[in-house]
């Protein structure tokens, strides 16, 4: 599994280095955001972890534009107790985020949490119509109206847990776990930055409805319209 580093500490990248090596990783650290943008972009890594400062330009900025171009996985390292950072980073399409200094068990276990994701979509071979919604499980894609969205792979995969239970409340916790493949800690708010990206993406219904409720203090549904073709 090919892994792109971004992070300016080349102390702290070595040892991640080290450590996800003896994980069966291979890694490879850059160092400014010039090259890490230009590897991203190669095609050659399953997954990318960028930290949030880099000499030469802001890792949020650098996440937008691999997001304009590419679906790659993306782990952001950001500074310990910083929330403004995790909310933006997520707000552009993070798939997951890590505080600085990072546990390199912890990287390990995010990493591989992520790559599971992508591998979990692959499994089902389908093609599901929703509304104006045609989800291809086997390219992982979907389009709308015949125009592709952009969606990362969490919010792929959360929107594929949704749509197969459309109409039915989705318990917060066992999206979680069949989206990110993870649980979700107290004060984690990344299942609910990925629901806001994935509405916006989505838009709303043909009837002008939105297509994913919250149901307060339980979870979330997708609602099919009066008259919808189920699938």
């Amino acid at each position: 599994m090919n892994i792109l580093l971004v992070d300016d500490d080349t102390e702290l990248t070595a040892l991640l280095t080290r450590y996800l090596e003896r994980e069966l990783f291979k890694v490879t650290a850059v160092h400014t955001a010039e090259e890490g943008l230009a590897e991203a972009l190669s095609a050659r890594y399953q997954a990318v972890v960028l930290d949030v400062m880099l000499p030469g330009g802001s890792g949020i900025d650098i996440l937008g534009q691999i997001r304009t171009r590419s679906d790659v996985p993306v782990l952001m390292l950001t500074a310990k107790g910083d929330e403004m950072d995790r909310i933006q980073g997520l707000e552009v399409g993070a798939d997951d985020y890590i505080p600085k200094p990072c546990n390199p068990r912890e990287l390990s276990a995010r990493l591989r949490s992520i790559l599971r994701r992508g591998r979990s979509a692959d499994v089902i071979s389908a093609t599901l119509e929703v509304e104006d919604l045609v989800i291809d499980f086997d390219k992982h894609i979907v389009h709308r109206n015949g125009e592709e969205l952009d969606l990362t792979v969490t919010e792929f995969n959360i929107l594929g847990v949704l749509v197969r239970e459309a109409g039915k409340v989705v318990d917060k916790n066992r999206l979680a776990e069949q989206s990110m493949q993870r649980s979700l800690t107290l004060f984690d708010r990344s299942l609910d930055m990925h629901l806001s990206n994935l509405r916006k993406k989505l838009g709303p219904s043909p009837g002008g409805e939105q297509r994913i409720k919250t149901v307060r203090g339980v979870g979330y549904m997708y609602q099919m319209e009066q008259g919808s073709a189920e699938d």
